[in-house]
């Protein structure tokens, strides 16, 4: 029997990733569902260690490689990640594997696959040579948009942007002008295309600029109530999962 731990601040993507492996691995035992840094840093003290712990990078209040600063983790430890391909294949180190965001299946049997051969070695985490691996994704972000108006295209520079929002199922990027374009790109696609000092996903339908936001409020249930510039008509709510990570954000701190 394989015992793991998922460590993912999002249910719905931490229930499909347990039922794939489910599905590969029938004799698995789930030990915890784990949604935050502390959160699994107080579980890892506390509970014996699992065969496998399958993390998510960032979470609601912090990065994941948190945890393993602050407390050992004897486990092997596969990354799941929004990140793109070629970075992937340079955090493959030390018997870690990285899935990217969505998970799909085939990908998660051959992680398995690779624990299952390496079960006799003791796993060890080299965190500094994956932080290495990790820095320099910042070349990768988006400089500008191509968006279609009528007949015409035209480029939109980041900097122009105020948010990104959704709305019946159809994406819009609004400028600082308050002009409004549809665009291809889903918000889980634009938060791997985005510098994360400059944008920030408040909750599924949201992702801001530091730039947009005008006034603050305290919400209910630790909430936070953004009004932004220029106004949008549907209200802009950071969800309580991302709060904490949205108070770092604003301090300049990396989330």
């Amino acid at each position: 029997m394989i015992k793991i731990v998922i460590l993912e601040d999002e249910m719905p993507a931490a229930n499909r990733l347990f039922k794939m492996i489910q599905e590969l691995e029938p004799d698995v035992q789930l030990m915890a569902t784990l949604h935050s840094v502390s959160g699994a840093v107080d579980w890892f003290k506390h509970s014996p260690p699992p065969d496998i712990l399958i993390s998510d990078i960032q979470l609601s209040d912090g990065m994941s490689f948190e945890v393993f600063k602050k407390i050992p983790v004897e486990c092997a430890v596969i990354f799941t990640t929004a990140f793109d391909q070629y970075a992937i294949d340079a955090f493959k180190v030390n018997s870690i594997d990285y899935l990217l965001k969505p998970v799909k299946k085939e990908a998660l049997k051959s992680a398995l696959e690779k624990f299952k051969k390496l079960q006799a070695v003791q796993p060890v985490l080299n965190i500094e040579k994956i932080l290495q691996a990790y820095k320099p994704l910042g070349e990768t972000y988006k400089n500008r948009f191509v968006v279609k108006y009528g007949e015409h295209l035209k480029t939109v520079d980041v900097q122009e942007i105020a948010y990104f929002y959704t709305e019946d199922k159809i994406q819009f990027l609004v400028t600082f002008d308050g002009r409004r374009y549809a665009i291809d790109h889903n918000l889980d696609s634009l938060e791997r295309m985005l510098a994360p000092q400059n944008f920030f996903r408040i909750n599924r339908q949201f992702i801001i600029s530091i730039r947009s936001i005008g006034e603050m409020f305290a919400y209910t249930k630790g909430r936070v109530l953004v009004h932004l510039n220029p106004p949008c008509k549907i209200e802009t709510i950071v969800s309580a999962e991302r709060s904490p990570s949205f108070k770092m954000w604003l301090g300049g701190d990396a989330v």
